[in-house]
């Protein structure tokens, strides 16, 4: 009895990709944004077309039963209704995901929108336990480029190698309205514990900040702060 042909195991496997990089990924860190969602698919199936070229024999298992499919040739029955829903459908899909994306949205969210939600009770009122020093801020800036910069960018604004690849995109420091306007309390509790870490009324703003509670220690988290507004040119705020 012959198994699944090598175009439905790609099939099972790209489904299996996507299920994992939009459903389960998010549960254990950041949610992915699709554009790179979209990038890894893409890639997963460059990777089942070149392992399913490697022969002849293989080239035919995986792409014949493709361009048979796409062409009525040698099909019938509830094959070729198959088709014709795939070939009507799919383009409908592809519209139908193109204008919601595109369409504007008037509807207000299902819950309140905070920008900046309260951190929980543990992170509230802490206050930066190590000297702001020039060596403090020094090692604070290594432990940034090693970590941060991707995203955040060498200049502080948000402008990073991978910046265009998030939605919303990464946070601008050098904007009097980010990090100037939040306690250093408030940046600790932001990257120690990522955009997982954010609170129901935050979600509309749920971001890919990965949580770096484990790869940094407190101390680290604390350093890399200082160097965040020493570079952006900013102050914490203060309660008077």
């Amino acid at each position: 009895m012959r198994g699944p042909s090598l175009a439905v195991k790609g099939g099972i496997l790209l489904a299996a990709v996507f299920v994992a990089l939009k459903f389960v990924l998010p549960l254990l860190t950041a949610p992915l944004p699709m554009s790179l969602i979209y990038l890894y698919l893409f890639l997963t199936i460059i990777g089942i077309v070149v392992y399913g070229t490697l022969s002849g024999e293989s080239t035919e298992a995986l792409l014949g039963p493709i361009f048979r499919f796409l062409s009525g040739e040698g099909i019938g029955g509830a094959v070729k209704s198959a088709r014709l829903a795939v070939l009507v459908l799919f383009p409908l899909l592809v519209g139908w995901q193109t204008y919601g994306g595109l369409a504007p949205n008037t509807q207000p969210p299902a819950e309140s929108r905070t920008i900046h939600p309260a951190p929980p009770g543990e992170f509230v009122g802490l206050s930066n336990p190590l000297p702001n020093t020039p060596e403090n801020v020094m090692m604070g800036t290594g432990l940034y480029a090693a970590y941060c910069l991707p995203c955040h960018g060498p200049k502080f604004n948000g402008n990073g190698a991978a910046s265009d690849g998030f939605n919303p995109p990464p946070a601008n420091f050098a904007d009097p309205g980010t990090i100037a306007m939040l306690q250093e309390s408030y940046l600790f509790w932001r990257i120690k514990k990522g955009g997982v870490g954010l609170s129901v009324e935050g979600h509309p703003w749920k971001s890919a900040m990965p949580r770096w509670e484990v790869e940094l220690s407190d101390d680290q988290i604390w350093k890399i702060i200082m160097a965040e507004y020493a570079g952006a040119g900013q102050k914490p705020r203060t309660w008077e």
